[in-house]
């Protein structure tokens, strides 16, 4: 009995070392690549929009952590930068704010312990899943108008796909170094990438339903930012038969965002607080 109690003595302060509970907030940049940017096959730096985020981290060792975050991620996409004629020519755009609730697991490589300043400055790796809210919207005669609802590609209506739903999910994935500045304060810089279980981040996926079809099923907004190609060839509608393809051959689109992030760190809660304990203890016996 007295070994086992040397035993946990001697652990404690491994252990109190190791768990704790860390908060802190990312602020960078959002990018999007998917059917509008330029087939899934270009980033453009011209639809960079702002990334922010607010998180929770529970370090369970120097090596593994867990993170809660809540982000925000502005998205668009524009058929006018690519450089294929055709691409340009089909015309569609979008905007979207993206709402995400991710949790993700944490590699530090070669471990990360702030504490006393040991190990100040790790390399990470992340991984894990996430729920978003999206919401597509495109201009139209200087209105922004949401996309999801008109059913652009004929969604609802008879031989046609369903609705597709505001809620979707992803893989968040990605990379970043953190250096702690002191004990209690975490500066990092991040990249990750989100792969997307939807192809209509953008609104744009299968193929077009023919202007006189979706004018009358889905009525003269779903027809408009349907196709909207002839806005750049004469003002008059073009009619393509149902059935062409609208978006590319891609099943997922996705989501990037790279930045900085600050953090701190609550060393003497729960369990850490016992090091305080230990260190008072072991000053009264010298």
């Amino acid at each position: 009995m007295k070994l086992l109690k040397i035993l946990i003595l001697l652990l404690l302060p491994a252990f109190a070392h190791a768990q704790y509970w860390e908060a802190g907030a990312f602020a960078g940049l959002s990018n999007y690549l998917g059917d509008l940017s330029a087939n899934s096959q270009t980033i453009y730096m011209q639809n960079t929009g702002f990334s922010g985020a607010v998180f929770a981290r529970y370090n369970i060792n120097d090596l593994t952590g867990v993170r809660l975050a809540l982000g925000y991620a502005g998205l668009s996409g524009t058929d006018a930068l690519a450089d294929s004629e055709a691409i340009r020519t089909r015309n569609l755009s979008f905007s979207s704010d993206v709402i995400e609730l991710a949790l993700t697991g944490e590699l530090n490589l070669p471990g990360y312990q702030p504490y006393n300043l040991n190990r100040p400055l790790s390399p990470y790796l992340f991984a894990g899943i996430s729920a978003f809210y999206h919401n597509p919207t495109a201009n139209l005669g200087g209105a922004n108008i949401r996309l999801r609802p008109l059913g652009t590609e004929g969604q609802g209506l008879q031989d046609r796909p369903a609705p597709y739903s505001s809620i979707a999910f992803a893989i968040p994935m990605g990379l970043g170094v953190k250096y702690a500045v002191t004990d209690r304060l975490n500066i990092g810089i991040e990249f990750g990438a989100r792969m997307t279980f939807t192809d209509y981040l953008d609104d744009v996926s299968g193929t077009y339903l023919s202007f006189p079809e979706l004018l009358a099923g889905n009525g003269p907004l779903a027809a408009a930012l349907g196709n909207r190609s002839g806005e750049l060839l004469g003002g008059e509608p073009v009619i393509v038969p149902t059935g062409t393809p609208r978006g590319d051959n891609r099943a997922r689109d996705w989501f990037f965002n790279a930045g900085l992030s600050i953090s701190y760190n609550f060393l003497d809660s729960g369990l850490v607080g016992s090091r305080n304990r230990i260190r008072k203890k072991a000053g009264c016996r010298t």
